[in-house]
């Protein structure tokens, strides 16, 4: 699945203004995915004690449970782009809509903690499904002067989806009397918190029938004037279409479908590119960002937090996520992608450092000292602002756009499930780690934020302005 829209001639490939307001509700439906994607990843967020208490069960365990989603994380986005290339980007939508509502029923409802685990692996295929097929159609319908901007619906659709799930799981907390597994509507309130995911779901299904397929995938399967069309909405009616046809099907005549076996190369097994693509990914993981987001009413609460408090917390940092997103999406059109992900990188290994000096202090009465719980409570704010006014925009951005057309596709792929994988690699690990040293796992998380910098400086090109086929 990939884009092959060419660089601008003639000002046709800018929308006209009339046609940006269309162009933009395209990509923020699209987005709507992201929304569900940030939605379900951290809702579980407001269920983790009360998992643990109701099915009495260890840290280990407990992890497995949350991060076992996120195998089908990594299995939907690997596979998304070859299912979007078969039968349409629009139809993958409305697959992951569906299982999206199947999870959140399944989730909300289990008989046992084994079917539980199910409905959270069935969550993470439309999970993995919405994080490719999201960030590619949009790059299929911008006009490249607004690509940047558009692509990063995504990311603010995903933390938005976060900090609503925050506010609902908070809200839900407090008509329970504070208590994860007090009565709502005749179930327990983490049960709520998890079956209110239906609505968002339905919603995005909705959507993706007022959305048009892609004019690339249109073309794919020989309809030409349906394609021009679409072409027409999204870059106004002076554009020259037919022209516009004849670039992206020479390059589609130029291309041929990515396959994994396309990725070998050089003395490493993959080629550089897809190394890349690849270490961006993981290192926007292994800063433990997504511990702030699954667990940190749970680490709050550890460190002696009231639980009310904790879930306030946990939303108040969401907060500071969309700040930070909204942010990226002003600049990264204009400072590039490059400088955004070395500043972020500067400011996440300062906070997470922090954080790792005020865990290392010893508890007074089940809490720490008031100094380093202050200092903790703002480290972990500036570490999520860092994160998402840089990598958290910035590598969703690049996978779209730095693989040659050749290899778009398939390297998409394997870096998008390189990403959940390295995911399920944090959350899995966090609380066991959390249990032997809480200080010493904030360490490691801010070496891998240091180490991001070199590799950002000898490794990742700017791609900012460029199109497409110029990353060829």
């Amino acid at each position: 699945m990939t884009s092959t829209t060419q660089a601008p001639q003639s000002g046709a490939r800018t929308a006209q203004p009339e046609h940006l307001g269309h162009v933009i509700f395209i990509a923020a439906a699209a987005a709507m995915g992201g929304f569900l994607f940030g939605y379900d990843s951290s809702v579980i967020n407001g269920a983790v004690e009360a998992i643990r208490t109701k099915y009495d069960i260890g840290s280990a365990a407990l992890a497995q449970v949350i991060a076992i989603a996120l195998i089908g994380c990594a299995i939907g986005a690997a596979y998304a782009g070859r299912i979007a290339d078969r039968i349409g980007r629009i139809r993958v939508m409305q697959i992951a809509a569906v299982l999206f509502t199947v999870s959140a029923v399944g989730s909300a409802l289990p008989f046992a903690l084994w079917d539980f685990a199910l409905w959270r692996v069935v969550g993470g295929f439309a999970i993995g499904m919405a994080s490719v097929i999201g960030p590619a159609y949009i790059a299929e319908v911008a006009p490249p002067a607004y690509r940047g901007r558009l692509g990063s619906f995504q990311q603010a659709a995903i933390v938005i989806g976060i900090a609503i799930s925050q506010l609902v799981n908070w809200g839900l907390l407090n008509a329970a009397g504070g208590n994860q597994r007090g009565h709502l509507m005749g179930l327990e309130a983490w049960q709520v918190m998890l079956g209110v995911m239906v609505v968002p779901a339905v919603l995005y299904g909705l959507l993706s029938f007022a959305i048009p397929e892609s004019p690339r995938f249109l073309l794919s399967v020989g309809r030409r004037e349906r394609a021009k069309e679409i072409l027409a909405e999204v870059e106004g009616e002076g554009a020259d279409l037919d022209a516009r046809v004849a670039e992206i099907e020479h390059a589609m005549k130029s291309e041929h479908k990515s396959t994994f076996k396309d990725l070998l190369g050089g003395g490493f097994f993959f080629k550089p590119i897809v190394w890349i693509g690849i270490g961006l990914s993981v290192f926007q993981q292994f800063v433990g960002i997504n511990v702030a987001f699954y667990y940190s009413s749970t680490l709050w609460q550890s460190v002696g937090v009231d639980p009310t408090d904790s879930f306030f917390y946990s939303f108040t940092t969401s907060i500071i996520n969309i700040v930070g997103t909204v942010i990226a999406m002003i600049f990264v059109d204009r400072v590039g992608r490059r400088p955004l992900a070395l500043i972020g990188s500067v400011g996440m290994a300062v906070g997470l450092a922090l954080e790792a000096w005020a865990f290392s202090s010893h508890l007074v009465d089940g809490k720490l000292p008031a100094t380093q719980g202050w200092v903790a409570l703002i480290a972990a704010h500036l570490f999520v602002l860092f994160f998402a006014l840089s990598w958290g925009v910035v590598v969703w951005v690049m996978l779209g756009e730095m693989f040659p057309n050749k290899i778009r596709a398939a390297a998409l792929g394997v870096a998008a499930a390189a990403q959940w994988i390295a995911n399920w690699a944090i959350t899995a690990s966090f609380p066991s780690l959390a249990d032997w040293n809480l200080s010493g796992t904030y360490v490691i998380y801010a070496v891998f934020a240091a180490l991001s910098i070199p590799f950002v400086l000898k490794f990742v090109k700017e791609t900012k302005g460029k199109s497409l086929e110029e990353m060829g």
